[in-house]
């Protein structure tokens, strides 16, 4: 394979692949309301000539390239978080600007810079005949991954392929292309949304003794959740604190692929309450809880463990722990309601599809990882080529519920994500398109020995495709 090809490919459709970003920012496109961005990258698709573009009833736009019955498929969601507060804005998070080296807007890292550069890459997989016999790729544009990550992979597996069997049967793995900071990651930790509600007599504020507020014993509910995430896990504390998974005397069979993702987090990330009026004592209070679950953790582990904290074992008869579902409407009107459960998954290191593209880097790059600038550089130097990400992706259910192989490796930096002046720079969208471009012919599918995935979390076996 001529690599120094492949390099002069990606770095001659830098210009286009900027361009293509720039328009893809300007766009506004947070979840469920992706209909326009959708149909300018089918556009681009098409006139790349992508052999099939086409977009699914979720309202994905898939585009297809080769004519084989094995697939190679790379995943972007095209859709963004809003942009909080206008005035943390240097410039216009739609407009922005670029440099030399830089694009500036919402979207340029998380992640609409690797569906440009997985937009080129399979195009120079096509140039450059780089697509092996029996092999097509198959490039995703994914919607609502910010509102419900993975969600548009259980669409995609269920009502695009006929169900889990038929989609491992026909997928060989998926490279994902969310931002990796310059490296190539092989897992994550799993998230689920936890809510707490808490029940409460109204009465007037004048005398709140005559009611019950649900308010304050929320209060006392948060604390406990703050110290589940911050205590240490000895015997100095009531609530043992989430790091005690990273210990063999509380994970014994895990802790060290919990070592590798990092500790557990949870964080109260919404407060609802009711109440009569502002001169009313409460009479119902709920948060929501943001967990992040590291290896060795279950569903039932997570929902017990808010269940057992000494304020909700206070106020039990008034209080109830519950998992949140999702149904909201795509930008095409179809629902898929499932679980705001999104499991934690690792691949090993030596699996053949992560191996790939760790071969692709070396033969392209080096054996390090690559930065643009300074602040790339920051974040990237001394740091393992290979590596995990900190937030979670649609490998929840690509890797996660179906056992899909999975492989991240995308442009931008993963703290540029749902921060105000996001920027992304050029020089990695070009070095994301060449090794896509790389990867298909390294692959060595012959090395399968059904052992690749080294952690993947067990599923709540509640009725969800």
């Amino acid at each position: 394979m001529n690599y120094e090809a492949i390099k002069k490919a990606a770095e001659g459709y830098k210009s286009d692949m900027a361009k293509f970003l720039r328009d893809m920012i300007a766009i506004p496109s947070e979840s469920c309301e992706e209909e326009r961005v959708v149909k300018r990258i089918a556009a681009e698709l098409e006139k790349l000539g992508y052999d099939k573009v086409e977009i699914d009833k979720l309202g994905n736009v898939i585009g297809w390239m080769g004519t084989g019955d094995k697939i190679i498929a790379i995943d972007s969601h095209i859709d963004t978080v809003g942009i909080g507060n206008r005035e943390n804005w240097e410039h216009d998070p739609y407009e922005g600007y670029e440099t030399d080296s830089i694009i500036y807007g919402r979207g340029g890292s998380d992640q609409e810079g690797g569906m440009a550069s997985a937009a080129y890459g399979a195009k120079i997989m096509k140039d450059l005949g780089l697509i092996p016999d029996g092999y097509k790729i198959m490039v995703v544009g994914s919607v609502q991954e910010e509102d419900c990550d993975g969600m548009c992979w259980q669409s995609i597996v269920n009502e695009y392929f006929d169900g889990p069997e038929d989609a491992r049967s026909k997928i060989e793995f998926v490279i994902s292309t969310e931002p990796t900071d310059g490296g190539i990651y092989r897992g994550h930790r799993g998230r689920m949304e936890i809510r707490v509600d808490v029940h409460g007599v109204s009465c007037h504020g004048s005398a709140p003794e005559r009611g019950d507020n649900a308010i304050h014993k929320m209060a006392e509910i948060i604390e406990n959740v703050r110290d589940l995430n911050e205590n240490p896990a000895d015997d100095t504390v009531e609530i043992k604190g989430l790091v005690k998974m990273l210990d063999p005397k509380y994970n014994p069979e895990h802790y060290e692929d919990a070592r590798f993702l990092g500790r557990g987090t949870c964080t109260t990330s919404q407060i609802f309450y009711t109440s009569p009026s502002r001169c009313a004592v409460a009479d119902s209070c709920a948060i929501s809880i943001d967990r992040r679950m590291t290896a060795g953790e279950t569903y039932q582990s997570c929902l017990k463990e808010i269940e057992d904290l000494p304020a909700c074992k206070k106020y039990a008869k008034d209080v109830k722990v519950s998992m949140y579902m999702y149904d909201r409407p795509a930008w095409t009107g179809h629902v898929y309601e499932t679980e705001c459960f999104f499991p934690t998954w690792i691949n090993k290191e030596s699996a053949p599809h992560v191996q790939a593209l760790i071969d692709a880097h070396h033969a392209l790059f080096g054996d390090t990882r690559l930065y643009a600038d300074d602040t790339a550089k920051a974040k990237r130097e001394g740091r393992p080529l290979t590596d995990k990400w900190t937030f979670s992706t649609n490998g929840v259910s690509i890797q996660g519920r179906y056992g899909i192989p999975c492989v991240g490796f995308g442009p931008g930096a993963e703290s540029q994500a749902h921060a105000p002046n996001e920027i992304t720079w050029k020089q990695d969208l070009v070095t994301c398109a060449a090794l896509y471009a790389a990867v298909p012919m390294l692959y060595k599918p012959e090395n399968k020995d059904g052992s690749a995935t080294s952690f993947r979390q067990e599923l709540t076996g509640n009725d969800i495709r």
